[in-house]
């Protein structure tokens, strides 16, 4: 068995996965982190950080050539054993360089699993795995068809965007075909979907050799989609233990992982249990650890930190060693996170003793609690939620979708 020092690169274009690098570090492992020049002055764990390379731009302005001869150039003197992508916007390019470099992992057609939704919506049909109906938007003939036989509301997703991002909601064909031609060639990035009316929930996983170690169900109170059309309050609470929609989120999202192919990991996946039908439609999926601090949620509820057991899990691989999962403790959990009016909100006055974590972001407003009582933090949500819209919450315009990838 090989359990000498390995060395890994993780790609990050946002800040986040601190808890990773410092849990790969503690290992005993060389780590390399590659991320923006943006990004010099964030507070990343550098005791935990052998090296960090600075790329110009953001994701897409990344030069995916100049980056794998800057990796090569460091492979001369450094054996590269993985290659990490922390976010859904890395997922491309750790695939591009194991491809090109041979290192072992995902590589780019599973890749695309867990990126662009398209592809992800044709593999689970393919899979027998209910979707919302849906088409790409390749073809004029197709669309018509689609729209002719699927009833209004539709929404046109991007293929690549995280979370709600770009998400267009349409009426009617004529405001359908409006915003298609408004996309003009960018319509090659988009697919329609018809609209589900229902109840979202997040399946937050780890993943080892094919099977599913750990899943939290959670269902989101405010779902992404209508925080970013309308704004509000963010919230989120993982289910009650035992449950038939617990057990009905854990089955579909192993098969989700077992059809698309995932071996070893995290997993953020969503689905919609629609309130026409009951049934369960699989949304997306991503392989990494959930955002908007959904890990530290996981981590109240169940004691299991996603990124540092992911990080174990990927210094277990590497090594050859025997990886076993922490004891899962079953609390509940919640959030409640919301754009803040002031860039350092106060939060002192939320201080019921069930608060668990407080989020750091600028012009964020957002806690977590814990307790050992569902009804106790469905209470202290409703009661947050209340009271962080009428004192903090602001909104803002949702970016536009300008790069595609």
């Amino acid at each position: 068995m090989e359990d000498q020092a390995k060395t890994f690169l993780c790609i990050s274009n946002f800040f986040k996965g601190n808890a990773f690098l410092t849990a790969l570090k503690k290992q005993g492992n060389r780590v390399f982190l590659v991320t923006s020049e943006k990004l010099k002055e964030k507070p990343w764990a550098f005791e935990y950080i052998d090296e960090i390379f600075y790329m110009p731009g953001q994701d897409l302005d990344w030069d995916l050539d100049v980056l794998l001869k800057g990796v090569g150039g460091l492979m001369k003197n450094h054996k590269i054993e993985s290659i990490i992508s922390l976010d859904d916007y890395d997922v491309e390019k750790a695939t591009f360089l194991r491809e090109n470099l041979r290192i072992p992992g995902m590589g780019q057609t599973t890749g695309r699993y867990f990126r662009d939704k398209l592809a992800m919506r044709i593999k689970a049909q393919d899979s027998g795995i209910k979707v919302p109906a849906f088409a790409p938007l390749f073809n004029d003939d197709d669309i018509n068809q689609f729209a002719d036989h699927n009833p209004a509301p539709w929404v046109l997703k991007p293929r690549s965007e995280a979370s709600a991002n770009g998400i267009i909601k349409v009426q009617d064909k004529d405001a359908l075909w409006k915003h298609i031609h408004e996309l003009g060639e960018n319509r090659l990035y988009y697919l329609v979907e018809q609209f589900k009316p229902g109840d979202v929930y997040h399946a937050d996983g780890l993943q080892l050799d094919g099977k599913n170690l750990f899943c939290c169900v959670s269902k989101y109170l405010a779902t992404p989609m209508e925080i970013s059309q309308g704004g509000g309050i963010f919230r989120s609470a993982n289910l009650k233990y035992g449950s038939d929609d617990e057990k009905s989120m854990k089955k579909v999202n192993a098969e989700i992982m077992k059809a698309f192919g995932m071996k070893s990991g995290a997993t953020h996946t969503e689905f919609i249990k629609c309130k026409e039908d009951g049934e369960i439609y699989f949304l997306e999926t991503s392989s990494r650890v959930g955002g908007a601090h959904l890990a530290e949620m996981v981590e109240a509820a169940s004691g299991v930190n996603l990124w540092a057991e992911w990080a174990k899990i990927e210094d277990s691989l590497a090594k050859k060693s025997k990886y076993t999962l922490p004891k899962v403790s079953k609390n509940y959990a919640g959030m409640v996170l919301t754009l803040a009016n002031v860039e350092h909100p106060d939060l002192s006055s939320f201080d019921d003793s069930e608060v668990y974590f407080r989020v750091p972001l600028e012009y964020h407003a957002g806690l977590i609690v814990k307790s050992k009582n569902q009804e106790r933090v469905m209470e202290l949500l409703d009661d947050y939620a209340a009271r962080l819209a009428s004192e903090l919450s602001t909104t803002a315009k949702a970016p536009e979708v300008k790069k595609f990838h």
